[in-house]
């Protein structure tokens, strides 16, 4: 078994077992809180929001989106390694501590978490410098692309959390600097 197989086969259940945790918490929200128990990052709510955020959801289809975008984007990002996955997953936590410390708005769902892994494709090919990395951010630039205008407060639907994606996706490129770094 070549080591590109071994990662995707051992890395295939862990983004649907990550995901299990927000659709169970949102399906307990519909059945038995009516849609009202939310566990999203406040501003001067409690440390506990930045790490539960991302697993909350206002309802299911806000769940369904981030869903179809979270699957594959963890997938491609463990094609690098578990610990390149694991990575991105703290970047973004570093960096929604911020947002929570002076944003005046709360916010919740996987679209940091999204945002933290396109951000982290995008950049390691061209930090890494091997042709499979580099053929991933390409592929993920030009699939996922689209989806950078909502980094930008003007080109963002209404109610959607622009400082979220934004400071996911620069966790995601934190990310991409700190696993370069350590494999130099």
């Amino acid at each position: 078994m070549t080591p590109l197989t071994t990662r995707v086969r051992g890395g295939f259940w862990l983004p649907i077992l990550v995901l299990a945790v927000p659709w169970g918490q949102e399906l307990i929200d519909q059945l038995v809180f009516g849609g009202q128990w939310n566990l999203p990052m406040e501003p001067g709510g409690s440390f506990l929001g930045v790490l539960t955020a991302p697993f909350s959801h206002a309802g299911f289809a806000h769940l369904v989106s981030n869903s179809l975008w979270f699957l594959p984007l963890s997938w491609l990002v463990l094609l690098q390694g578990r610990r390149d996955y694991l990575a991105v997953w703290l970047g973004v936590y570093l960096m929604a501590i911020p947002v929570w410390l002076f944003w005046p708005y709360g916010s919740h769902g996987l679209s940091g978490v999204v945002y933290g892994l396109l951000g982290y494709l995008l950049l390691v090919g061209w930090l890494e410098k091997r042709v499979g990395s580099l053929l991933l951010s390409v592929f993920a630039l030009l699939s996922y692309g689209a989806l950078l205008p909502s980094l930008l407060p003007f080109l963002s639907p209404p109610g959607v959390s622009w400082i979220g994606h934004l400071s996911g996706f620069a966790g995601g490129v934190l990310a991409a600097f700190a696993v370069h770094k350590e494999s130099t």
